[in-house]
């Protein structure tokens, strides 16, 4: 009798094992799934240089002039700023692992052809004024991947890209979160080639510690709008640019700025933190969220800002990981399958949810629509990870519309240690 019933308990736990292995795996492979429907016009194309020549332009009712030439860097970088994480995981004999590893060599080839002069997909870093935008998020892209975009390059490939980079200096930012774009681009330079314009990287940090507006907000510019834009750029930009700052701090040792931006720069990701704890408060029982504000044909990548805090491992101690997995799920099920959202040739369109052209700014044209992709962020974090591995709970909403208890909540403010 007792060898039976160890015999079954036996039993019960690897069959236990055995559907958490399998949810596991379903729940990832959703999101592996979904982006890489996303980005497999972008990097299919370009890898081939022939993005030029295959994507199309669709624009705003009343656009800007000139998308045709900002467009595929805006497509480009911004695809590139989604994927880094998972693709620095690197390849492994895993089926994932050999996806990666596809996906990568697409992206180097990528990168070889948006920054070679001669090639038909050579992209435009210096006429204008967006291009300094997706410049950026390539930037950000490199920082974020380090070992599989950067290090993997041929020599060639790595002069032509500090190039280009260096060409968005003749840019002049508005002063607004344009600042951050300039000042990650150096920070990327100071990364990869150990020289920066450090006055860049300080005037923008400077003026977003002046525009905080508190309680995990800052405003774009001195005033606050209400909208994404502290997930869409201000936030994970503040926090890449922090971290290369911290891993250059020896070189960095004699820097008039190293005790507020690398000693004591732990305020910033408390802002961050507080941050994404509303943007999981937001994600509706559905996995709606708020349509409130400019650039929303941005679509998930609105929560940008929380799947980066999650990457990092640094959620507040309210939010635990396997909500917010379960949140990001909802929410890009939810916008992202819903019919009109690709073309027949499986590029974004323009709208929130489906195609919706009249939601769109007049600087929004096809490429602009990438930066979804930065919803799948979380991606980075490998699938033996608590993000993957806990059982999946309800998020904020879903708890309180189901009847159940939340902690109360609390505005944030900094105390000195």
């Amino acid at each position: 009798m007792k060898k039976a019933l160890i015999l079954l308990f036996i039993i019960f736990h690897w069959n236990n094992s055995i559907v958490q292995h399998e949810r596991i795996e379903s729940e990832r492979e959703y999101f592996v799934s979904m982006l890489t429907k996303i980005i497999d016009p972008v990097l299919k194309n370009l890898s081939k240089d022939q993005l030029k020549k295959n994507m199309p332009v669709e624009k705003a009712s009343n656009p800007y002039g000139d998308r045709e030439k900002v467009t595929h860097l805006e497509a480009f970088g911004r695809t590139l700023a989604g994927i880094a994480p998972w693709l620095e995981l690197g390849p492994d004999n895993t089926p994932e692992g050999k996806l990666r590893e596809k996906y990568i060599q697409l992206t180097l080839k990528s990168i070889k052809n948006a920054t070679n002069p001669h090639a038909k997909d050579y992209m435009n870093f210096a006429n204008g004024g967006q291009p300094l935008v997706d410049a950026a998020f390539f930037a950000e892209a490199l920082i974020r991947a380090p070992h599989q975009l950067w290090e993997r390059l041929d020599e060639t490939t790595k002069k032509n890209v500090l190039t280009e980079l260096k060409k968005t200096r003749s840019i002049s930012p508005p002063y607004m979160n344009w600042l951050l774009f300039s000042a990650i681009v150096e920070a990327a330079l100071l990364k990869f080639e150990g020289e920066a314009d450090m006055m860049r990287i300080e005037y923008a940090l400077f003026k977003h510690d002046e525009w905080y507006l508190g309680d995990g907000m800052y405003g774009d510019g001195p005033d606050f709008h209400w909208d994404y834009y502290n997930s869409y750029v201000i936030q994970p930009m503040i926090l890449d640019i922090l971290f290369v700052l911290k891993e250059k701090q020896e070189q960095l040792k004699y820097w008039r700025y190293k005790e507020k931006f690398i000693t004591n720069s732990e305020v910033f990701l408390e802002r961050a933190q507080r941050y994404s704890e509303i943007q999981e408060r937001l994600i509706g029982p559905e996995g709606t969220f708020p349509p409130i504000g400019r650039s929303l044909t941005y679509r998930c990548g609105a929560f940008q800002l929380l799947s980066q805090i999650a990457l990092i491992e640094k959620l507040p101690k309210t939010i635990r990981p396997s909500q917010v997995r379960s949140a990001l799920q909802a929410l890009i099920k939810k916008q992202m399958e819903v019919p009109g959202t690709f073309d027949e040739n499986g590029w974004l369109t323009l709208g929130f949810y489906g195609r919706q052209k009249e939601m769109a700014e007049p600087y929004i044209s096809t490429g602009s629509l990438y930066l979804c992709t930065t919803a799948f962020l979380v991606l980075g974090l490998p699938e033996d990870n608590s993000f993957w591995v806990d059982i999946a709970e309800e998020w904020t909403q879903k708890k309180i519309w189901n009847g159940n208890s939340i902690p109360k909540d609390h505005a944030y403010y900094h105390h000195k240690k």
